[in-house]
């Protein structure tokens, strides 16, 4: 049984790179951080308890920020593919913090990867790298795009690549970095402008908010699937040689596409429901990304599955779904009080 390896497992792209890997028979390690809270929503399902057998999923306490945290997991595991998913990956913020962000993305990749060299690990490895790298290089971007990052996040990924490209050329790792155009799911942070906006939808179509704060609906993003894009991941580390490649659909659609298409499918107006509010701008904008993913098709035979009209339907209605639970939750709650306090 081949055994993986992920950071940033709690997160939406680690939920379903597990279940990927999962489904092929792998056993699956994710590195998580502590918190006083539960974070593990994403992967709950995927839980059975070691005490007993069939257990091919398993949490391990460990941090990007302490290289000494990830020396006893690599040590004791040994796994055969590394995937670092891990990152504060939220644009927007990383303004606001931008030293955790490079420590976390730029300085936790180069210590995942100093561990994975000093263990002599022979594994494959994966990085996460991103569109956001490209900034305002004109679309469509492909491997050979120049990098040109806006945002604090956007250069310690672009850091997190050149280092990982670094120690394949300079220890002959197997290291593959994944160049991933923006991709999307129902699992998405709620932060995050699509998820914000069907979240938003729910909530007006069941008259629980009346209006929408969103920055800048000209930006232009390449909307992909995230349960497609692990396919290709994990398809880079089964290739002989390592390598780079670009992630996307092809096509590119503004926030105010996006917005409208997510009001529509609810079957409101948003004309009279989104306001904008300047907090919400970036200091340095991104304004058109779209991927040239022609390397990714010929060399992996990848494809993106789902399409973009698919995709806002897919999270509006899963945000509704979800939110008839909470009530209905709710309402039992309410009535079962009711029975016991009459």
């Amino acid at each position: 049984m081949p055994k993986a390896l992920i950071t940033g497992i709690t997160g939406q792209d680690g939920s379903y790179l597990a279940e990927f890997l999962n489904a092929k028979g792998y056993e699956v390690h994710g590195l998580k951080r502590r918190s006083s809270s539960f974070n593990t929503d994403r992967v709950d399902h995927l839980y059975v308890d070691s005490h007993y057998s069939g257990a091919k999923f398993f949490l391990h306490y460990a941090d990007l920020n302490d290289a000494s945290s990830l020396a006893g997991p690599l040590a004791d595991i040994q796994p055969d593919e590394i995937y670092n998913l891990g990152a504060q990956s939220h644009v927007r913020v990383s303004f606001d913090i931008p030293a955790y962000t490079a420590d976390v993305v730029a300085m936790g990749t180069v210590r995942l990867l100093e561990a994975i060299r000093r263990a002599n690990l022979r594994c494959r490895f994966y990085q996460a790298s991103s569109s956001e790298m490209f900034g305002n290089t004109p679309a469509p971007q492909s491997e050979a795009s120049p990098f040109h990052p806006r945002s604090p996040y956007a250069c310690a990924k672009v850091f997190a690549h050149q280092i990982t490209v670094n120690y394949r050329e300079s220890y002959g790792l197997h290291a593959s970095c994944g160049i991933l155009f923006n991709h999307e799911s129902p699992r998405r942070g709620e932060t995050f402008v699509t998820r914000k906006i069907t979240r938003a939808v729910a909530r007006m179509k069941l008259g629980l908010q009346d209006k929408l704060y969103l920055g800048n609906l000209d930006a232009r993003r390449d909307w992909g699937f995230a349960g497609d894009y692990v396919g290709a991941m994990w398809a880079m580390l089964q290739q002989d040689t390592p390598d780079d490649y670009v992630i996307g659909t092809g096509e590119a659609h503004s926030v105010r596409e996006f917005t409208e298409a997510a009001f529509a499918h609810a079957g409101l107006d948003w004309r009279d429901r989104v306001l904008i509010d300047s907090r919400y701008f970036r200091p340095a904008e991104v304004f058109d990304v779209r991927a040239d993913f022609l390397k990714a098709r010929r060399a992996l035979g990848w494809e993106p599955t789902v399409g973009f009209a698919e995709l806002v339907r897919m999270m509006v209605d899963a945000d509704l779904a979800d939110l008839h639970r909470q009530l209905s939750g709710g309402a039992a709650a309410l009535r079962v009080a009711a029975e016991f306090n009459p």
